[in-house]
């Protein structure tokens, strides 16, 4: 179809433009055959990091608020963070 001149026509050419360009993509990335899982190897060398801030916090609840030598924190303050 060269030149659609009417509505229908012009909706069949799309259709048919976008099939052939699907069928154009499935057929240049299935070089390698169908997809697959991830082998145990593969999967294992996959490292995702956390979130970073968690883990300061973490500390820091653990240890330095608690710390005598550095108490900058009181029941009461600690009542009025919680609460904001």
């Amino acid at each position: 179809m060269s030149n659609p001149k009417t509505m229908q026509e012009l909706c069949l050419y799309v259709k048919q433009a976008n099939r052939k360009a699907a069928s154009e993509h499935r057929r240049s990335v299935a070089h390698h055959g169908k997809c697959g899982g991830l082998t145990d190897a593969e999967y294992n060398r996959i490292h995702i990091s956390g979130k970073k801030s968690y883990s300061q916090q973490r500390k820091f609840v653990h240890s330095k608020m608690w710390n005598d030598t550095h108490k900058k924190f009181d029941v009461r303050q600690l009542i009025i963070i919680k609460k904001s």
